[in-house]
């Protein structure tokens, strides 16, 4: 389903817009109601035969029913006005009923619905872009079922999108007022996967600007496009190029470790960060506490694979030293990032341990 937005000036509000092709049928409304009314009180017929005198007049069809021979002089006044103002908006009903489709009236009822689904998304993910990377990112997402939101200029992309059954925003990337109606301040996250650097860093510097607490994932072709886009503000940018060749040269150094990995990331395991408040009152008795005294393990089933420490200038501020494999007698800290594996159910008891301390969950694929 797509949704393509003119952002030019109207001197006319959207609501108005759509109302006003209806003006016609609600005056011939009007016409009908007034028109029994007036038959109602000339008459002193009841309701029925008000509304089946209206319906024969404005049809003039009916001027044998034997209604119209005892109408005195206020009913034929009534029934003259009816004529007149059926003449008029009898025609300018049908122009505007059959012009609704021609005009776009739909299009722009469809729109109105679609933004109103958009204002409903929560912790998704605005995928940028739906180039190559764009598409394996979407399919990777998809398995996992996390909802997410492709923003995409192009019609092509677009329609390739559409077929996979996605949402789509068709729309500027770069501009606050896409990423915006993408839903910016409710997403956990947005990936820049466009094809050009200047491109990528533009959304990075929007989002940043309009949500300092987003998670933000950049794609850069060049070691100076990614060091442009740290200093944006993206947390993690990734080289399509550098990605690759690590993967081949894993795939030929330890075979065994990417087979487990591809294995990882088909089973029910799952991989998600957990960072700790930097407050350390919100860690309460787990401030200080050793993983042995915590037992995280045994009281949850989950592993911890690797602690990220707290830097005291921003988590990105450049590269920190990684615990790997942390033993019992490492103790939590406020600003930690536990990178912990599990089912959903051991990752969802490891949340409810954490309680307070934690602030925010990030899902990695495995």
């Amino acid at each position: 389903m797509a949704l393509k937005f003119w952002r030019q000036r109207r001197r006319r509000p959207p609501s108005r817009r759509l109302l006003r092709p209806w003006q016609a049928p609600l005056a011939l409304v009007l016409l009908i109601n007034a028109a029994a009314l007036g038959y109602r009180i000339t008459q002193g017929w009841d309701w029925g035969d008000c509304y089946w005198m209206v319906l024969i007049t404005l049809s003039t069809l009916g001027f044998s029913d034997p209604h119209t021979q005892v109408l005195n002089g206020a009913g034929r006044t009534v029934t003259a006005l009816s004529l007149i103002g059926g003449l008029v908006v009898v025609q300018f009903t049908i122009q505007a009923l059959l012009g609704l489709s021609e005009s776009g009236y739909f299009r722009r009822l469809r729109e109105r619905r679609y933004l109103r689904w958009l204002s409903t998304m929560q912790n998704h993910v605005i995928l940028c872009g739906y180039g190559r990377i764009g598409r394996e990112i979407g399919e990777q997402l998809t398995r996992e079922g996390v909802p997410f939101l492709v923003v995409e200029m192009d019609p092509e992309r677009r329609q390739a999108a559409e077929d996979r059954g996605l949402p789509v925003l068709m729309a500027d990337a770069t501009l606050d007022e896409t990423l915006l109606e993408a839903g910016i301040h409710r997403c956990r996250s947005l990936v820049a996967a466009l094809s050009s650097n200047a491109a990528n860093l533009y959304v990075v510097l929007s989002a940043r600007g309009l949500a300092p607490q987003c998670r933000l994932i950049a794609r850069s072709d060049s070691e100076e496009a990614e060091r442009k886009l740290r200093l944006a503000g993206a947390d993690q940018v990734v080289s399509p190029y550098v990605s690759g060749g690590r993967t081949m040269a894993a795939t030929a150094l330890r075979p065994l470790a990417v087979t487990f990995m591809d294995l990882l990331a088909g089973s029910d395991c799952e991989v998600e960060e957990f960072r700790l408040s930097d407050n350390s009152e919100d860690l309460g008795d787990l401030a200080g506490a050793s993983l042995a005294e915590v037992q995280l393990g045994r009281r949850t089933g989950a592993m911890v694979l690797a602690i990220l420490p707290p830097t005291t200038d921003g988590p990105r501020d450049g590269p920190r030293h990684l615990i790997a494999n942390p033993g019992s007698d490492v103790c939590l800290a406020p600003g930690q990032m536990l990178v912990v594996m599990g089912s959903k159910d051991q990752l969802d008891r490891v949340s409810q341990l954490l309680g307070p301390a934690l602030i925010g969950v990030e899902h990695m694929a495995g």
